[in-house]
């Protein structure tokens, strides 16, 4: 049986609910459901139980959990399947696996541990147990794959303003994936795409956000920042989640899955890169110019020290005073 149907049952009253009640709902016994019970508290859930009144959940443990997060969110599509593994090796790995097999549009899988996750242009990205939020959402959008490079600047923006209400920290955003504080990275984001010639299969983002990270690796120690660091606050996980995705699901909806202009106003009121000196490859050669504006597209604008103007749509730029 999987416990997960319990705290459903028990997470969506505020009474007690009988032994003989949850057992005729689930189609097992009432041994199996006492079982199942004992195994939810040695996992930190607290439930009350009281002879001729049955059980109730009275609190659910601090650590990420499907549970705490399905009971603060409030959204139609995205977390409407909703999976918390303890561990894996990439969410947008694990995710795309279940894509490939028909998952619904709006699925999200998120972990509590993430051992060989992925970063852009072939980075790793670790997190160790509990220590970070990492989850991955797909969406089914009916587009060509040529519109779907504006899933990622429209989650960098969602993201970006979810983080902003949630904290109250001043987060910006570092063309084209990355939310920073300051000059510090503090949540990264990766979109990946199975499509036909003219159609979208799926899109799988992942979202990765440096929440109670105290220390980081040397290599990047003076790049990398956390809520942790920044508040000295250790926030709730699942009241987090569910507050991103719900501000995601708001920003599809009110642009239509696309950059809109308004979209494209907040996006570059938010972003940092826009008024620095960056740094870019093209054809080779090493160029230099000045960050002006973001296209419809999503592309970074950038004027070059002879005038002359040139979109940037992918591949890595560095921006003068940003790690």
């Amino acid at each position: 049986m999987d416990s997960s149907l319990i705290l459903e049952i028990l997470s969506n009253s505020d009474e007690y609910v009988s032994g003989q009640a949850l057992a005729g709902q689930l189609g097992v016994s009432r041994q199996a459901v006492w079982k199942e019970i004992k195994a939810l508290r040695a996992r930190g859930y607290e439930i009350e139980s009281v002879t001729n009144r049955g059980y109730r959940l009275t609190s659910m443990p601090g650590y990420l959990n499907a549970a705490a997060v399905k009971a603060a969110l409030r959204t139609a599509v995205l977390g409407c399947e909703l999976t918390v593994l303890d561990s894996v090796g990439s969410t947008n790995d694990h995710l795309k696996a279940m894509g490939d097999k028909g998952c619904k549009s709006g699925t999200v899988v998120a972990a509590r541990e993430q051992v060989s996750g992925k970063g852009r242009l072939g980075r790793t990205w670790q997190s160790r147990k509990d220590e970070n939020l990492m989850f991955s959402f797909l969406l089914r959008p009916k587009m060509p794959p040529s519109e779907a490079a504006c899933v990622t600047p429209l989650t960098g923006l969602a993201v970006c303003k979810a983080l902003r209400e949630f904290t109250g920290l001043d987060c910006r955003i570092k063309w084209p994936n990355d939310i920073i504080v300051g000059r510090k990275k503090l949540c990264g984001i990766l979109t990946e795409m199975s499509a036909e010639f003219d159609a979208v299969n799926y899109l799988v983002t992942g979202v990765g956000i440096n929440v109670d990270q105290a220390r980081f690796p040397d290599d990047i120690a003076a790049k990398a920042t956390s809520l942790f660091s920044e508040t000295g606050v250790h926030f709730d996980k699942n009241r987090l989640l569910a507050a991103v995705l719900e501000r995601l699901e708001k920003e599809f909806l009110r642009h239509d899955m696309a950059l809109s202009p308004q979209a494209l106003e907040e996006y570059s009121s938010l972003c940092a890169t826009l008024g620095r000196n960056v740094g870019f490859t093209r054809g080779g050669r090493a160029l230099e110019g000045r960050a002006e504006g973001i296209d419809p597209s999503g592309a970074l604008i950038v004027t070059l020290q002879d005038g002359t103007s040139l979109s940037v749509g992918s591949g890595e730029v560095t921006a003068q005073g940003i790690y």
